[in-house]
């Protein structure tokens, strides 16, 4: 894997330095850096960042379950390939089977501390979608992520967000190769949906969500 001039360098060391040897990583698969496909060196990227190989490999554990990277025996780690149209239908025929179910459960169960996150998001990525490139789409999809999954957590299923953990970021994956901008219409879509729940609105979070699903995929055609 190259070392981008971007982010080449030493990290700085946080409380949690996993965090952020994992955002690294990330940041670099969503830009593209790191191509679909490419082998993964966890020495050479513990050389580039400054850092032990034991961060690396717990961010790796992090990125495979999510779908991003995946682990071959005797040949170590390697960035997913990108799903084939086929396979990105199946997703969201998927998604749209679980992902409304669990913003209407939020509707019910989300404490209002974790909907304030979620506002905090939504602020977050319309901020980004007044900027262009793979930084600002890498950090898009970050947040993005974040936001989906808390919803699926939040709906108190484990089996549902165990299920949508690894989607998310295929949806990405799959719109860097076509345009690396960050979808202003979707962060009035989340608002909506964010609205809904604080609203204690079942029926309004889950056509939200089931809305803004449709859009999504409709925005690939």
């Amino acid at each position: 894997m190259a070392v981008p001039s971007a982010v080449a360098g030493l990290l700085k060391r946080p409380a949690r330095l996993g965090d952020a040897v994992y955002a690294a990583i990330f940041e670099r698969i969503m830009a593209l850096e790191v191509v679909p496909g490419e082998r993964i060196s966890v020495d050479a990227v513990a050389r580039q960042l400054g850092v032990s190989q034991t961060p690396i490999r717990e961010a790796m554990g992090r990125l495979e379950s999510e779908g991003l990277v995946r682990k071959t025996p005797l040949v170590g780690y390697s960035a997913t390939p990108r799903l084939g149209a086929a396979e990105l239908a199946d997703l969201y025929e998927m998604r749209l089977q679980l992902e409304p179910f669990a913003a209407r459960k939020c509707a019910a169960l989300m404490p209002d501390a974790v909907i304030e996150q979620l506002e905090a998001l939504c602020q977050e990525m319309a901020d980004l979608a007044k900027r262009e490139g793979l930084a600002a789409y890498a950090q898009f999809a970050q947040l993005d992520m974040a936001f989906h999954d808390q919803i699926a957590v939040s709906a108190g299923n484990a089996l549902v967000a165990e299920a949508l953990g690894r989607l998310h970021s295929h949806v990405h994956l799959f719109r860097l190769l076509a345009e690396a901008k960050v979808p202003a219409a979707a962060n009035g879509e989340h608002e909506a949906l964010v609205a809904a729940i604080r609203a204690r609105d079942g029926d309004g979070a889950e056509a939200a969500m089931r809305a803004h699903i449709e859009r999504s995929r409709r925005r690939f055609a």
